[in-house]
């Protein structure tokens, strides 16, 4: 019996991956499995550009909204929640399609995620002082010498996953790289068909502007203003990440809203930077040197998929 397959639209973001996900579902007869880590959580959609219903042409969507604003997320919990839904789709008679940026969860979900050892709180408590005292960005530099695979992936900023990839080094003496290199694929029985987006640094730009003065005009302001009166805290997970990050300090007068927008976009080049880094090491990825909403793209990527899928 043939593998069932599962096809992957990966890339950095605002290369129009969404877009040529939701086309192939259309033609294919598929399902979009959502790879990414912010939009997982309920209640934050303009700042994580959601597909709006009205724009998903009927293609259901998985792995969006799963999970409350102040629960504690993992790619762990991704892996297994989302090879739950690609069996599902499969087991009804459709093709999976698998969307998204976050090269972490692509990873977990392909190739195995390592769950690592039990928090130790009085190591956690050390480093979040550390971190209180001295920044987070102290403890990327510290990552960047011990676990630099690590270090590219995890923003300077990101507390929570630095204190966590430090607390694997110190308990088991490995970087958390090395551990990730011995895991195994929770969906180990399925053909991954996998197609990485790329365009050039000065569209990624121009895109990401677009897409932040689009973001601001649809309500972002609005919409957290109504999470933080509806009780989210203001550290919870969702908050910390880009775009949410930058336009709450904003909220709190650091910087007015020309200068957050443009601190945006450029945040956004260096995220999508990481992302290449990251997807330029993941295996099996054919690569398209064009955008994902281009009718071209999606041409070329249904004829490569004709050989394995019907349409």
């Amino acid at each position: 019996m043939a593998a069932p397959v599962l096809v992957a639209i990966v890339g950095p973001t605002a290369t129009g991956k969404s877009a040529l996900g939701i086309a192939l579902a259309q033609r294919f007869d598929g399902e979009v499995v959502a790879c990414d880590s912010t939009a997982v959580y309920r209640g934050f959609d303009i700042g994580t550009d959601k597909v709006p219903v009205e724009q998903q042409g009927g293609i259901p969507h998985h792995m969006v909204d799963v999970a409350g604003p102040t629960e504690e997320y993992s790619a762990a919990r991704y892996a297994r929640e989302a090879a739950s839904a690609i069996r599902d789709i499969t087991r009804r008679g459709r093709l999976p399609i698998l969307v998204g940026g976050t090269g972490l969860y692509y990873r977990a979900l392909t190739r195995g995620f390592f769950p690592g050892p039990s928090r130790d709180v009085a190591l956690r408590a050390r480093l979040e002082r550390v971190a209180e005292r001295r920044g987070p960005e102290w403890l990327h530099r510290w990552l960047a010498r011990v676990d630099p695979g690590s270090a590219e992936r995890i923003q300077p900023r990101d507390r929570k996953r630095l204190v966590r990839a430090l607390e694997v080094y110190r308990l088991t003496g490995r970087p958390l790289t090395a551990h990730f290199a011995e895991t195994e694929s929770p969906i180990p029985e399925y053909r991954v068909v996998a197609f990485a987006l790329r365009i050039p640094p000065d569209a990624t730009a121009e895109r990401a502007a677009r897409r932040v003065d689009a973001q601001f005009e649809a309500g972002l302001l609005d919409e957290m203003r109504g999470l933080l009166q509806a009780g989210v805290p203001r550290t919870a997970h969702p908050f910390t990440g880009l775009v949410y990050r930058q336009a709450l300090e904003h909220l709190d007068g650091i910087r007015g809203e020309r200068e957050t927008r443009e601190l945006i976009v450029r945040e956004n080049r260096k995220y999508s930077r990481r992302q290449l880094i990251w997807f330029r090491k993941e295996p099996n990825l054919q690569w398209i040197q064009a955008a994902g909403e281009r009718p071209e793209t999606a041409a070329d990527v249904a004829r490569a998929l004709s050989v394995l899928v019907r349409p």
